[in-house]
């Protein structure tokens, strides 16, 4: 399977579990497809008051998409489903992700060099009016990096995440 056929898989699983979700109170994170002889579907989502994930939501979230994806069938073949909280280190996906967490170190790899580099880390600074993603660096500088050049951003553990969940 091409990384275009996975891709297209991931977006029709996310176009048939969404809505359920949001009814049932929570937001879908992401919904990434894994593997090549045994499948894993993996659904990360999260409470929509934002309070923590316990084991009782996501088997509430597991019955939910596999009742799901067992009539709409969209995956050929055996696959495991996988449902988790996005976690303290949790990937930012959609763009309200980089305005929530301002102000937390975040972790940024492009699919681009940008002035000369693909990997960044620095506290988040949020969007531009463009929808560009600012992170300020430790050396002092600030990057912009295009939403569409962003390959991979993710929190990065420390206590900033760590104190906002304690709160």
């Amino acid at each position: 399977m091409f990384v275009s056929d996975i891709r297209m898989m991931e977006h029709k699983i996310t176009a048939l579990v969404r809505l359920a979700l949001e009814d049932m109170g929570y937001d879908l994170v992401r919904v990434l497809l894994q593997g090549k002889e045994r499948r894993t579907v993996q659904i990360m989502a999260e409470r929509r008051d934002w309070a923590a994930m316990g084991v009782d939501d996501c088997a509430l979230l597991s019955r939910a998409v596999s009742a799901i994806l067992d009539v709409a069938d969209p995956i050929a073949g055996p696959y495991m489903l996988e449902v988790s909280s996005p976690g303290l280190d949790r990937p930012l996906i959609r763009a309200e992700d980089f305005n929530r967490f301002v102000g937390h170190e975040t972790r940024l790899e492009t699919v681009r060099p940008i002035g000369g580099r693909r990997r960044f880390q620095g506290r988040l600074l949020g969007l531009t009016g463009e929808g560009a993603v600012r992170l300020a660096l430790p050396e002092g500088e600030e990057v912009v990096v295009p939403w569409a050049d962003v390959a991979k951003a993710k929190l990065v553990v420390g206590d900033g995440p760590i104190a906002k969940r304690r709160k």
